[in-house]
Parts: structure tokens; C-alpha cells; sequence
């Protein structure tokens, strides 16, 4: 069992290091705020354990089983991602910014986007077909031999979340950290040029592959 765990673990970190557009809206909210950043990283997880619990219930066979369903969830991934790049650059030419205060308030942006960063990495990551089929392949691999299909896998996909959420917390971790130089206007302004241009990249990717 310890093994396994290892195991599958050092497979989550696999997983995590690959970027992708989970890590581009993560770094996306993080320049706003660290709380903004956490917040996206809970939603993303929760997208995570969500299609984890899909995956051992079986429904995912079913989206790999039917191209239209996949390439319906594709369609939407691909909106979402484009709809995100453009509010980015939008927001980064009109520079509009919400950060935290030296006493940890919030700007009252930034207290409104608490539910919406969240809400934001959940979309992300539900509206991406290749989670859920990811999630199908991969969970089944690390079940050991003899446990209970279902529950095993959903305790799985709570270790991969949990993981993730300690893992991309790093990623908002060190955006706070430069803090002094991302607050520079200019250089966050370029900064959410960049993940914005990439988010639109990503959608384009996704739309356009078969």
C-alpha cells in the first residue's frame, strides 16, 4: 500500500509540473492577489476530486464512448479558456488591478472575486474534456489489488486534489513573494499580457484539435 502511495504521488507530481491552462489561470489570479491565487487553486482541485468521483462511478466511460460528447465539452473548454485570455488582456489594457493592502484588506474588487476566482478554476477545469478522461485512465492504475474499486478511487482522486492544492499553493506562494516587483504596473500589466495570450493560444489549441 505505502508503494502505491508513493507511487501514484510521484505521478501526481508529474501531472502538476506539466503546465497547462490550470497553471496560467492560477499565476492569472495570483497577480491580483494571494487570495485570489488560493482561491482558484481550491476551485481547480475541487474540479479535480469532482471528475475523480466521476471517473469511479464509470459516468466517464461514457464521454470517452461518444465523440459528440467529447467534442461538445471540447467546444465549451475551448470558449471558456478564449473568454478568460480575452478578459485578461481586456483587463491588463485597462489596467485594472485588485490587491491586497499592507494590513491584508482587500479592495472591494478583490473582495467581490473571492467567489469568482473560485468559481473560475472550477469552470476551468470542469469544462476540460481531457481531465475527465485523464481521470478515467489514470486513477484505475494505482487501485491495489483486492480494495474496493469505488471507494479506493475516490479516495485517490482526495489524495491527487489535495496534493495539487498544496503543490499549485506554491506557485501563488512565489508570485506573493515578488510581490514588489509584479506590483510595478507595468510589469504585472505585461505579465497578464502573457498568461492572457497563452490562455487564448490554449483555446485556439483546443478548438481547433480533432
Amino acid at each position: 500500500m505505502l508503494t502505491t502511495l508513493l507511487a501514484f504521488l510521484g505521478a501526481c507530481l508529474l501531472i502538476a509540473a506539466s503546465p497547462g491552462p490550470s497553471t496560467m489561470l492560477i499565476i492569472r489570479e495570483s497577480l491580483r492577489s494571494r487570495r485570489a491565487g488560493f482561491l482558484t487553486v481550491l476551485g481547480n482541485e475541487s474540479g479535480v476530486f469532482i471528475w475523480g468521483v466521476v471517473a469511479a462511478l464509470g459516468l466517464t466511460a461514457l464521454l470517452a464512448a461518444s465523440q459528440v460528447a467529447y467534442d461538445v465539452m471540447r467546444i465549451v473548454g475551448a470558449v471558456v479558456l478564449v473568454v478568460f485570455g480575452v478578459r485578461t488582456l481586456l483587463e491588463a489594457r485597462r489596467g485594472r488591478h485588485g490587491a491586497a493592502d499592507e494590513n491584508g484588506g482587500q479592495e472591494t474588487q478583490a473582495t467581490r472575486s473571492g467567489w469568482s476566482s473560485y468559481r473560475s478554476g472550477l469552470l476551468l477545469n470542469l469544462a476540460n474534456p481531457k481531465a475527465a478522461i485523464f481521470a478515467l485512465s489514470f486513477l484505475p492504475q494505482f487501485v491495489p489489488a483486492g480494495a474496493l474499486h469505488l471507494p479506493a478511487m475516490i479516495a485517490l482522486a482526495a489524495v491527487w486534489a489535495v496534493f495539487e492544492v498544496g503543490y499549485y499553493a506554491l506557485y501563488v506562494w512565489f508570485v506573493d513573494r515578488l510581490r514588489n516587483i509584479v506590483s510595478r504596473v507595468n510589469v504585472r500589466r505585461r505579465l497578464e499580457q502573457v498568461s492572457g495570450g497563452v490562455l487564448l493560444l490554449l483555446g485556439a489549441r483546443m478548438a481547433l484539435e480533432g
